[in-house]
């Protein structure tokens, strides 16, 4: 007898539609088990100022690191434990491709401490050309930034095969120049403050602009390939690698060009 109370009604033409249902086929079943549970939430890609940010934060961990071993006096010491320490913390970035923010923010901590060093023991020499080398490495960042938005020089794979070339060039040459200076006093002469010094300065300044280049280059492909939000932290740490860089070069050409206090 069919019920004349709305609710039952209800309910009894559901289960007879459920109950006249077609019953699923293997495959269905198989898809509807494996269909997820739960779809997580879809992963936010890298921006532009995902990079400035994290440039900013890594960049600033760097100069405050600089600012208190300066004020600090820190001696040869620190120097050395910093230069290690980042050396090392770079490797494993670099070479692991790691977004893993400790890394890259112990990274500038380490190498912050040694350019704090560095340049205090610079200025003492040659007052105020830690400025002078500040503003050099600003307006080279900029002039790079505008060649780059304004394709002046575009980076094609022949591009960065040079740059890359380059860069390791002018390595194996420290690192001759390191060794010869065991057995002569200047080395082979690139940072004896001669003329094959400036020279050295120059090229290696200009290639780490390049390499700015680069890594803008970076960024905006991996912006474009909607690479993950956590991979601005690698392109902020290379952002900061060549920034310390071109410091170095300049404040250390400056120094062939100016006088001791």
């Amino acid at each position: 007898m069919e019920s004349k109370n709305p609710v039952f009604s209800r309910q009894s033409n559901g289960q007879q539609q459920a109950w006249g249902a077609p019953t699923p086929t293997p495959d269905q079943l198989q898809g509807m088990y494996d269909r997820p549970a739960y779809a997580p939430p879809a992963q936010r890609t890298m921006t532009i100022d995902d990079v400035v940010v994290r440039g900013f934060i890594t960049l600033g961990t760097l100069v405050v690191s600089a600012a208190v071993a300066w004020a600090l006096n820190l001696g040869m010491a620190a120097l050395l434990v910093g230069v290690i320490a980042g050396l090392v913390l770079g490797l494993i970035v670099s070479f692991k491709q790691s977004t893993n923010p400790v890394l890259i923010l112990g990274y500038a901590v380490s190498y912050g401490v040694a350019i704090g060093v560095i340049s205090h023991m610079y200025n003492d020499l040659y007052n105020g050309i830690v400025f002078q080398a500040v503003v050099g490495t600003a307006l080279a960042f900029a002039a790079m930034l505008a060649v780059y938005s304004l394709r002046i020089i575009r980076v094609t794979p022949k591009f960065t095969k040079f740059v890359v070339a380059a860069g390791l060039g002018l390595m194996g040459l420290m690192l001759v120049n390191w060794i010869a200076t065991f057995f002569i006093e200047d080395g082979i002469g690139i940072r004896s403050g001669g003329p094959l010094a400036y020279v050295f300065s120059i090229a290696a300044i200009l290639i780490g602009c390049f390499f700015l280049l680069l890594d803008f280059d970076a960024v905006e492909q991996g912006v474009r390939a909607g690479a993950p939000e956590k991979y601005s932290w690698l392109m902020a740490f290379g952002l900061t690698v060549t920034l310390v860089w071109i410091y170095l070069e300049i404040l250390r050409l400056l120094s062939y060009f100016s006088s001791s206090d």
